[in-house]
């Protein structure tokens, strides 16, 4: 069984390496616009706008949102899994946390 302390250090590593992230999901969205006689208005085949693409989030408790260009979607969908694999590892960091406590106490490699 690995030792709670190594469990850390290695789980601090990978941490540091996660690179770029972004929270959030991506939603495809269609837009109507206000010109008249444009072809999303056309009342026998109405072609809207877009596709356009939105990055929606929550961070520190506060809602927001971002346009996202479709060059740019490849890269945002990384970086949101990078933020999905930071939230795994952070996860498994406190646990190694509470590991190393209940095996060591509190005296043991404080950081």
């Amino acid at each position: 069984m690995t030792k709670p302390w190594l469990k850390i250090e290695r789980l601090k590593k990978k941490l540091a390496n996660v690179g770029p992230m972004l929270p959030g999901s991506i939603s495809e969205q269609w837009n109507v616009c206000g010109t008249p006689g444009c072809r999303c208005k056309d009342p026998d085949n109405p072609q809207k706008h877009g596709p356009y693409y939105q990055l929606s989030f929550t961070v520190a408790g506060k809602s927001s949102s971002m346009f996202i260009k479709k060059a740019d979607l490849p890269e945002v969908r990384r970086r949101i899994k990078r933020h999905q694999q930071f939230k795994s590892l952070t996860k498994k960091l406190l646990q190694a946390h509470i590991e190393l406590v209940r095996a060591e106490g509190f005296d043991r490699r404080a950081s």
